[in-house]
């Protein structure tokens, strides 16, 4: 009887165990189980240089979505797929950018509101868009005096 209670608390505590794994991988993974919440917007960027899906899209510094895909389109430029929470509405000339966190850390999409008073759609696209800076290529040009 006395083995049994020891078995049982044992398997109680290594259950408890695996859930609090699950859901710790779950929340730093950023995995969103039970699908996106929001409406979905896209932007045209010429270059994406470095933007993955499931990089942050944010204003002010507050995350307000998350890119879910970028796709190659008819046209050759880079479509990004972004997921928006329901209660942000972005006015129709917004402005989306694709930054760097720190000098050589993550890209994500900053979007500077406008002051328009129409509001983009649901599915709807972000017209005005500014492609990533290319450390690289301004490198090479201060070097070969290109400036």
């Amino acid at each position: 009887m006395r083995r049994s209670v020891v078995d049982l608390s044992v398997g109680v505590f290594i259950l408890i165990g695996l859930v609090a794994l699950g859901w710790m991988s779950v929340k730093l993974g950023k995995i969103d189980l039970f699908g996106t919440r929001g409406y979905t917007l896209t932007a045209d960027f010429p270059s994406v240089g470095g933007l993955k899906a499931g990089s942050s899209v944010e204003i002010a510094g507050v995350e307000v979505g998350r890119v879910n895909a970028i796709v190659l389109d008819k046209d050759f430029q880079a479509r990004v797929l972004m997921t928006i929470r329901p209660e942000v509405k972005l006015q129709d000339d917004s402005i989306a950018s694709i930054k760097t966190k720190g000098l050589i850390g993550e890209r994500y999409i900053r979007i500077s509101p406008g002051g328009s008073d129409k509001v983009i759609a649901p599915n709807g696209r972000i017209r005005e868009v500014e492609p990533p800076v290319d450390f690289e290529e301004l490198l090479s040009k201060y070097i070969f005096g290109k400036v």
